[in-house]
Formats: C-alpha cells, structure tokens, sequence
C-alpha cells in the first residue's frame, strides 16, 4: 500500500483509513495519532494514504497529490466524475485490504480532510458492509446529484461525524451546509460542528472528533 501506516501497540482489532486534502500527502495527519486516547490507539491501526499526483486545472494545471481534479470554485460544478471514481476505487482497495488482515468492516472508520473527506464520504455512503463510521473534516459531498440512488443500505444508519471551520475559503460554509441538508434529507444522522478556524483543523475540533472516534471504535 502507498500510504503511512500505524501499528498499535497491541494487536490491531480496528482501522482508520484517513485521507489528506489537495496538494498535501499521508504525512498530513500522521502526527495527530500520538494526540489521541490511547484507549483508541492500543487497538487501532491508522493508515494514511498518498493520493496519487495529477494535473489541477484550479491551480493552472500544476501537478500534485490529488483525489481528483478540482476546475471550479464551486466544487459542485464541472466534478471530475472519472477521478472521483478511481480513488474511491482506491479506498475501497485499502478497506478490503483490512478485512483481509482480519478487521471487520464494522471496526472500519473511513476519515478525510478537504478532498479526502469528500472521497470518504463518497465511497462510505455507497459501500456494500457496515463501516463504523465516516468522518469529514472540511468538506462537502461530491457527487450529489448521484447519492440517492447509488446508497447502499448497509451504511444507512453508520455514524458520521461532520466538522467545518466558520471562516473556511476554500470550502465556504455554505457548502458544507448544503451538503449536511442533502444528507439530512436522505436520513441520515449527522454530528455536525462548526468552528472558529479557517480550512484546518484546530483543537476544539480535535477533541470532538477524539470523543467520536473512541466511541466508534471501542
């Protein structure tokens, strides 16, 4: 697997699959396991995956780790259908990876930032087998046009966990409002938390999606 991975100290009977944002790699959020409970960290495995480098037609075409292409600031129009397919696709990979080392899908929890947080929603909402939930740090839902007749029943009451900062520029309230109203409508409970920060992650948030995670995997 092209990714950073985390053993825990004993043997892993859980998994978080964590997704970086545009631009950046695994080593994003690598050194905030050392930050968690260590009732979470014992027994989870943490894996942080690259994203593979493509040209971004928001930024002039220059190349970079990316999920997909981004070619409008309303993320919503012109999506790259094709790129969003593939590292879905790709996330799936890491999931079934883990079941096959023996972590059930239900001990799963799919995690993201930005880009990566929107592949995270994207692939946990259509994923065939239980996850234990999906977080979304700064994001939106990709796709949502597609969401409700491609959902799949087995994610249907999964916990998710949806944070988003007040002043976020890149990916404005707004949006993530937007995104939280179409899942609402489709039925699903969301934690959603806002807070005073940019596109980031700050420490109020930190504690909330730690309680969270501890929570999701026991």
């Amino acid at each position: 697997m092209n990714a950073i991975i985390i053993e825990p100290s004993r043997p892993a009977t859980a998994s978080v699959i964590w997704l970086h944002g545009l631009g950046a790699n695994g080593h994003d959020f690598e050194p905030i396991v050392s930050e968690l409970p260590k009732s979470l960290t014992a027994h989870t495995r943490f894996i942080f995956p690259h994203a593979p480098s493509r040209p971004i037609s928001i930024n002039e075409g220059m190349v970079m780790p990316g999920w997909y292409d981004v070619v409008n600031m309303d993320l919503t129009l012109q999506e790259d259908t094709q790129g969003i397919h593939e590292s879905a696709q790709l996330l799936q990979n890491y999931i079934a990876n883990q079941m096959d080392s023996g972590i059930l899908a239900q001990r799963i929890v799919l995690a993201g930032f930005s880009q990566g947080g929107a592949i995270a929603l994207h692939t946990g909402l259509r994923y065939p087998h239980t996850l234990a939930g999906i977080m979304a740090l700064s994001t939106y839902l990709p796709l949502a046009d597609t969401v409700a007749t491609e959902i799949h029943s087995a994610n249907r009451n999964t916990n998710i966990f949806y944070g988003h900062g007040e002043s976020d520029p890149v990916i404005e309230l707004f949006q993530a409002k937007r995104s939280l109203i179409q899942l609402e409508q489709l039925g699903y409970s969301v934690e959603w938390h806002t807070y005073k920060m940019e596109h980031s992650v700050n420490a109020a948030e930190m504690a909330d999606f730690s309680y969270w995670l501890n929570n999701c995997l026991p």
